[in-house]
């Protein structure tokens, strides 16, 4: 759906009003009906999204009248509210010790492990008939090399 005429109109208002004869001397000999009726059609979807031609009007180029492409290049780089992030929430330090208590096994398993016994367990388990992830059988097979890959140091 084009973006409505009045929008059009205030655009084309503004630009004039910004850059004078430079702006509206670009479509001499040219019904400007028909050129504001190709900008509504090129900045169609914005009536959704109005700070996109608030930002492209306030950040024109002062040295030269923008193309339509150009003005629509401008409104699609306005921030949206959905682009902020909230931050993330602060981890509870209870839970952070819980977490890590309940690691502890495992990180003490892991620093028992060589540099690739990890890999062969994994190898081991497959071997075994065990389901693993096909991530899991790729990763123990490129670290031991047997995908004709380098094997990791």
């Amino acid at each position: 759906m084009s973006l409505p005429a009045a929008w059009i109109d205030k655009i084309f208002t503004k630009l004039t009003l910004a850059y004078g004869r430079d702006f509206l001397s670009r479509w001499e000999g040219i019904d400007l009906n028909a050129v504001k009726s190709d900008w509504a059609h090129e900045l169609a979807g914005f009536e959704r999204f109005p700070e996109g031609i608030a930002h492209a009007l306030a950040h024109l180029d002062p040295a030269k009248p923008p193309t339509v492409f150009q003005f629509r290049d401008l409104a699609r780089k306005a921030p949206r509210e959905e682009d902020k992030q909230l931050p993330a929430p602060a981890a509870s330090p209870d839970v952070i010790a819980e977490q890590l208590k309940r690691m502890a096994p495992v990180l003490k398993q892991m620093k028992s492990v060589g540099n690739k016994e990890w890999a062969q367990i994994l190898q081991r388990r497959d071997e075994a008939g065990e389901k693993l992830s096909r991530f899991q059988v790729h990763c123990y097979r490129q670290a031991l090399g047997l995908d004709g890959g380098q094997a990791w140091q």
